[in-house]
């Protein structure tokens, strides 16, 4: 398909009509991107050239991992990128660099075409057609190619197709977002190397992906989205669209627009609390050239621009793109009208798939709420569905919530049992992570009540227990959490609400009682009657309940790390609200800056 007819294509796909019901279309809004990020390419460009050492073609600094040489990419783009403002343009200062960084992919490869994964911490996890690695490196090739030297050019392609038949053999069998990632490069490796079978085999894949994804506009990859690896079947996917037309798997890439313009906390970062794969992360994540071949999806790159712009203006810097993500949308970006999105509205409600998760937006104030529950797994990757509610306010950011974790039951919203019996031994690399008998800190059922803000949540098997949570909106700077026990009969295990609170680590933190301190790596474990009723901390102050308790630091199972340990940004305040007599535990969380 020529692009002309393609881009006829795009226009007629009829966007406005899916919007939800009663909705009011979104007001398109002018906005040319491609300017800019060929400046951020230059920019990039130049800071990368720094980085390589001559005499190996390695670039980055600490310990050489094969996704350093990541970098050939954008400089490929930006050698091959013919624009008055682009000053790299077939400069063969950067094609030298290009070429001695594809030379060093080839001196790393062993007889199969892989390399060993290495970590930064110097952990290695076997050898692998690193996807991230081979997709750049196709697509560096593909820019340059013609302008290489034969004898170069053909020590490449040797290398090149023995990898690319290593990946064709072996790592399309599944749907995972590696799996998906590797058919776009082999897509593109078919073009380039004259394999018109690996064409084939990647636009069938592709279309598997598409069938995958759920009708919310997500890929999961056990129960329910991932959040931040479904960018990466975006950025997959898009590409591909880009390369081969394919219109097939557009109704996807818009799904998967309108899916993250709504899970998108109005700073920019990602909602966690939906995610099994990742916790919580505070930084702005930019859309690739997936998002935009629709109006929607280009109001959700623009948004996050301006936020990291802004973020960046604020604190007296100048506002940087990544020097990959900049060459992705300039070649296979579309550059049309926007439309703004649900993180610019004062008011917003969206429900995910058949009442299975929801966002609130109360400006200043953003709920999520989760329904997805699923017993517990044992892969490393696939977080426990245990931490069900996230609370954000524009002023402070993410209050409550942070996302899930494994082997650590007070990250949970409610336990049935003792919780002391479920944790991470220090040092362990293959932990057994099924919960003791008897023990529940993940739900067996779960019901969405979107319209009250709530959540009704079933833990146990034979003697279930059914809980609930809600949250409440009393103005601009004040909202409740209310936990409660709702079952009939009376537990004979402890049961706890735990409501997780997100670290600022070097901030102050106070309580009623004249407590303070400056929060860092020393413990705080405060009854209610010690802290005097609250707690403040970087903006925000929560009511302490009686015979509640709180601690810090609650550490997570990190599942990037062989043995598990978490770095202490990563770890959580706990507030534990335990269920004796009363029925009920109200938490008031009030803004304080």
């Amino acid at each position: 398909m020529k692009r002309s007819e393609f881009l006829t294509l795009l226009a007629a796909v009829p966007w406005v009509a899916r919007i939800s019901p009663g909705s009011a279309a979104p007001a398109e809004i002018a906005w040319t991107y491609k300017p800019e990020f060929l400046r951020q390419l230059v920019s990039g460009v130049t800071a990368l050239l720094k980085t390589q050492d001559a005499a190996t073609g390695r670039f980055g600094s600490g310990i050489w991992i094969v996704t350093d040489q990541n970098a050939i990419y954008p400089l490929a783009a930006a050698w091959a990128i013919r624009d008055e403002a682009n000053p790299h343009f077939h400069d063969p200062k950067v094609l030298e660099v290009v070429m001695q960084g594809g030379d060093a992919l080839i001196e790393a490869q062993d007889a199969r075409g892989m390399w060993v994964f290495r970590k930064k911490d110097n952990s290695t996890w076997g050898d692998i057609y690193m996807p991230w690695t081979y997709s750049r490196w196709i697509r560096a090739f593909g820019l340059i190619r013609d302008a290489m030297p034969p004898q170069r050019r053909a020590r490449w392609e040797k290398a090149l197709t023995l990898g690319f038949e290593g990946i064709a053999a072996q790592e399309l069998k599944t749907i995972h977002n590696i799996p998906t990632h590797h058919g776009m490069a082999l897509y593109h490796a078919g073009d380039v190397l004259n394999r018109p079978e690996w064409k084939t085999q990647a636009a069938t894949l592709m279309q598997r992906v598409v069938a995958a994804q759920d009708e919310g506009g997500f890929w999961s990859e056990n129960h329910g989205p991932v959040v931040g690896y479904n960018l990466v079947y975006v950025d997959a996917l898009g590409t591909y669209c880009a390369l081969s037309r394919d219109s097939k798997v557009l109704p996807a890439l818009e799904r998967a627009a309108r899916f993250h313009a709504n899970f998108t906390y109005p700073d920019g970062s990602a909602v966690e609390t939906v995610d099994e794969r990742q916790w919580f992360h505070s930084n702005i994540l930019m859309p690739g050239a997936g998002f935009s071949f629709f109006p929607d999806g280009r109001g959700y790159i623009r948004r996050q621009w301006q936020l990291l712009t802004d973020k960046a203006t604020a604190g007296g810097k100048t506002p940087v793109l990544s020097a990959d993500t900049a060459a992705s949308l300039l070649l296979y970006g579309e550059q049309a009208a926007t439309t703004s999105v649900p993180g610019e509205r004062d008011r917003h409600h969206f429900v995910l798939g058949k009442n299975a998760a929801a966002v609130e937006r109360r400006k200043p104030w953003f709920l999520a709420l989760c329904a997805y529950h699923t017993p517990v797994p044992q892969s490393r990757w696939i977080q426990d569905r245990q931490n069900l509610l996230s609370l954000f306010h524009d002023r402070v950011g993410l209050i409550v919530g942070g996302g899930n974790t494994k082997l650590q039951p007070l990250w949970s919203t409610f336990t049935v049992g003792d919780t002391a019996l479920l944790f991470h031994r220090a040092g362990n690399e293959k932990p057994d992570f099924t919960p003791p008998k008897g023990f529940f800190h993940v739900p067996a059922r779960a019901t969405l009540e979107a319209q009250d803000l709530a959540l009704s949540l079933v833990y146990g098997d034979t003697a279930a227990i059914t809980c609930r949570v809600q949250a409440k909106f009393d103005n601009d700077n004040t909202a409740r959490l209310i936990y409660s026990v709702t079952s009939l009969t009376v537990p004979r295990a402890p049961i706890t609400a735990h409501m997780p609170l997100l670290p600022h680590i070097g901030s102050a933190w106070k309580t009623a009682s004249g407590k303070n301190g400056i929060l860092n790596s020393t413990s705080l474990n405060l009854t209610a009657d010690e802290a005097g009723g609250w707690f403040e901390h970087s903006g925000w102050r929560i009511d302490l309940p009686v015979g509640s308790s709180l601690v810090w630091p609650v550490a997570p199972h990190d599942p990037y790390k062989k043995d598990g340990r978490a770095d202490l940004k990563d770890n959580r305040i706990v507030v534990a609200l335990p269920f004796t007599d009363q029925r009920t535990q109200q938490v008031t969380i009030q803004i304080t800056s």
